[in-house]
């Protein structure tokens, strides 16, 4: 089984696969959406046990999950969603769900080791290390690339399979029930995980390689060239779900 990032080529068979599972579909290019927006977070599970019968033949996916950055977060609190996940009944109970969320979720982390190294949390859950932060990939993108402070879903209450998996398995948390979330009226869990400790040990690993970027030569003129250079802040486009400002150094020609 492969899992690997979803790419354009592979919306049709992943609307397919949605189809099939869920009551929650969506046209094609809200999965081009994501697939555009936010290229790192979302993932689809490949069943390569079957060899292709032509160079032609489309990749057999048996599983999908579907993330985005909310761009528009409340209180301007950057955070991440998870908007579908689905296995094929024909590979459940092989862990493909937790392997597709995991990869997933870490995705929401790489810019944090930069941005928040110096704002460091105090709470950090104690048993969580460097061997954890790997263990979630999809969120790791979610903080790395953008800075993500928690990852949320929403779940039917009558989906006990899914609920025990976010809650027992991933450690997601029920924040509230929301009422008639779905089309057909059924109410919703609204669950969140926050990305507190995983940010803190993204930071544990982080290791100085040098000097700053444009340093070149001896440090005596790395510091003179920085001395004519100046800091300033800059917002990211909101079309990729980032919010956060970051420095820059900008030189004076």
């Amino acid at each position: 089984m492969d899992i690997r990032v979803l790419t354009s080529a592979d919306i049709p068979h992943v609307q397919s696969t949605n189809i099939t599972n869920l009551p929650e579909n969506y046209f094609l290019k809200y999965y081009l959406y994501h697939a555009l927006s936010w290229p790192q977070l979302s993932y689809v599970a490949v069943d390569v046990s079957r060899p292709k019968k032509t160079p032609y033949d489309p990749p057999k996916i048996v599983g999908y999950v579907l993330a985005k950055m909310e761009e528009e977060p409340v209180n301007g609190i950057q955070h991440g969603h998870i908007t579908s996940l689905s296995v094929m009944r024909t590979h459940r109970r092989l862990g493909l769900a937790e392997k597709l969320m995991r990869q997933s979720r870490m995705r929401y982390l790489s810019h944090t080791r930069r941005v928040y190294h110096s704002e460091r949390q105090t709470d950090l859950k104690e048993g969580f290390h460097e061997a954890d932060a790997r263990s979630f990939p999809l969120e790791r993108a979610m903080v790395e690339t953008f800075g993500a402070q928690y990852v949320s879903l929403h779940v039917r209450l009558a989906n006990i399979a899914a609920l025990r998996l976010y809650r027992d398995t991933l450690g997601f948390e029920v924040e509230k029930v929301e009422s008639k979330y779905y089309a057909d009226g059924e109410d919703a869990y609204s669950m969140k995980m926050d990305l507190t400790n995983l940010r803190e040990a993204l930071e544990d690993t982080y290791v100085d390689e040098g000097d700053e970027v444009g340093s070149v030569g001896k440090k005596e003129e790395g510091k003179k060239g920085g001395e004519r250079g100046k800091k300033r802040k800059v917002r990211l486009g909101r079309v990729l779900g980032v919010g956060d400002l970051v420095e820059k150094n900008e030189s004076r020609i």
